[in-house]
């Protein structure tokens, strides 16, 4: 019986001792008194109790109009147990963004190149490791880079134009047809692979490639922690990295670049140009060597490849669904959009160039538009590297503190976008934009942790739109959706049911 009642002690002083931790956590931002959410935090879960049900978007939303309609610049709540703060004001996203992103350059993903080599790539990268990555690798997405990248991804198009000619004039499920479509541009254009599935739909690189975006608890869970206790989860060697997706992606890399280098192969791709900072540190046409920094090691390689496949691939495939459902939804600006095009085409003596496609105005405000209503990615991380005092107040942001900024909701926000549920894209003429504040579109972020990647992204979808748009007519279906609600299990914005179109051939 002593025994048991010791064990029954210890027991009930552990789980006291947790709720007691638990408890200060989520009275975090009142203990300091900072502007903080009136709504009832779970004990595990805190403000995202309803992250299994409901997309983080919505979730961020509420917490936004809360602060805002509080006259609040920024407001404090609970990812799970991490104390967190929702921004809700465009000056000081521009700050935190830019102005002062000397002390918020970090964007608080846990990485470790040595448990988790995956994880170190660009995005997740801090202070100087990134800052010397962002300098090698910014010569790789230039104009000039993507124009010699046009064509690989032309002739994926062609193969994606087949592939829609023989199951048009009937319903398709769109979104899935696009992934596959990303899928193969980026596979050749980062591996140099014909991954081909558009054929083969239950290939390596799609079943790998969605694993990436699927989030459950648990992950959320390993996610929280290693934020919060970042060296001690160095320590035990935590890996977010799932081990199927990290063997498949280290394997395809590796062989990749040895029998590139082996038979000495030269492409127009991703895969070349890092294969040059590589080895020599720079790349071609007169860049000058980082000073006291090396190439890449083969890790370092694998890492930038596996972030460039997942944000190419899934990302613009979700933008050129949305898009579709839009102009389904909206056949008048799928007419004038359709006209522009040609007229673009015809001016260009019935050629798609890369100068062509990058230079139809209305085309880039029909795509403005989709990310508006549906950025990819529904908010920004930061943290700041020391305590930062809001502009304007006396609340004081404490050092390492998860900063979040809702895109979704800014995107959404009326005073910025009267009648935010409409498809507008002539809310991005010229003289439109002007009239409101420039940091209330963010769906590549901003600043110089800009999405280094936004210029490929964009002519990917663009050159997929083109080659759709000018061959086919797309209407809604008896399943097309009224209302997109997205996918509470996906970490980007996604449709949770698919998007069905009905595809006539022009």
């Amino acid at each position: 019986m002593d025994l048991l009642s010791y064990v029954l002690t210890a027991f009930v002083f552990v789980v006291s001792i947790a709720y007691l931790y638990l408890r200060s956590r989520h009275n975090y931002w009142r203990d300091r008194c900072f502007p903080y959410t009136r709504q009832k935090p779970h004990l595990l879960y805190g403000h995202m109790e309803q992250f299994q049900s409901k997309h983080a978007s919505y979730i961020n939303e509420e917490l936004y109009w809360e602060f805002k309609n509080r006259g609040e610049p920024i407001g404090g709540m609970s990812m799970f147990f991490l104390p967190g703060l929702i921004v809700a004001d465009p000056e000081l996203v521009k700050s935190i963004l830019v102005k002062d992103f000397s002390v918020f350059h970090d964007r608080g993903v846990f990485n470790d190149a040595k448990a988790d080599p995956l994880s170190a790539h660009l995005f997740a990268l801090e202070g100087h490791e990134w800052r010397v990555l962002r300098q090698k690798l910014t010569p790789t997405f230039t104009s000039g880079r993507m124009k010699q990248m046009f064509g690989t991804i032309q002739q994926v198009a062609g193969e994606f134009l087949k592939y829609m000619n023989e199951h048009c004039h009937r319903e398709i499920e769109m979104k899935d047809v696009l992934a596959r479509f990303t899928t193969d541009v980026i596979g050749t254009c980062a591996f140099g692979i014909e991954c081909n599935t558009l054929k083969n739909p239950d290939s390596d690189f799609r079943k790998y490639g969605n694993k990436v975006f699927e989030q459950d608890t648990l992950l959320m869970l390993k996610f929280m922690f290693a934020t919060t206790f970042k060296g001690l989860a160095k320590r035990i060697g935590m890996k977010l990295t799932d081990e199927g997706v990290e063997r498949f992606f280290l394997q395809v890399v590796r062989e990749t670049v040895e029998y590139r280098e082996m038979n000495n192969v030269q492409r127009n791709d991703f895969m070349n140009l890092l294969l040059q900072i590589k080895n020599t540190g720079s790349l071609d046409g007169g860049d000058v060597p980082i000073k006291g920094a090396a190439g890449l090691t083969m890790n370092e390689l694998a890492a930038q490849v596996f972030v460039f496949f997942l944000a190419g691939f899934e990302t613009s495939s979700t933008t050129m669904n949305f898009c579709l459902y839009e102009l389904a939804k909206n056949p008048d600006i799928q007419d004038r959009l359709r006209e522009e095009i040609e007229r673009a085409v015809e001016e260009n003596g019935g050629e798609v160039t890369y100068d062509m496609v990058m230079n139809v105005q209305y085309l880039d405000n029909v795509i403005n538009e989709t990310l508006r209503k549906y950025p990819p990615i529904e908010s920004l991380s930061r943290v700041p590297m020391r305590d930062y005092t809001v502009p304007g107040t006396k609340h004081v942001i404490p050092k390492d503190t998860f900063i979040q900024i809702p895109v979704y909701a800014l995107h959404r926000d009326p005073e910025f976008y009267p009648e935010p549920e409409q498809f507008n894209p002539d809310r991005f003429l010229p003289e439109e934009v002007k009239k409101r504040h420039p940091y209330v579109f963010l769906p590549f972020g901003e600043g110089p942790r800009i999405c280094i990647g936004l210029r490929f992204g964009v002519m990917q979808a663009k050159i997929g739109l083109i080659t759709l748009l000018r061959n086919f007519r797309f209407t809604p279906s008896s399943q097309t959706p009224a209302k997109i609600v997205f996918d509470p299990k996906s970490f980007i914005l996604s449709p949770s049911t698919g998007n069905y179109l009905k595809v006539d051939k022009i």
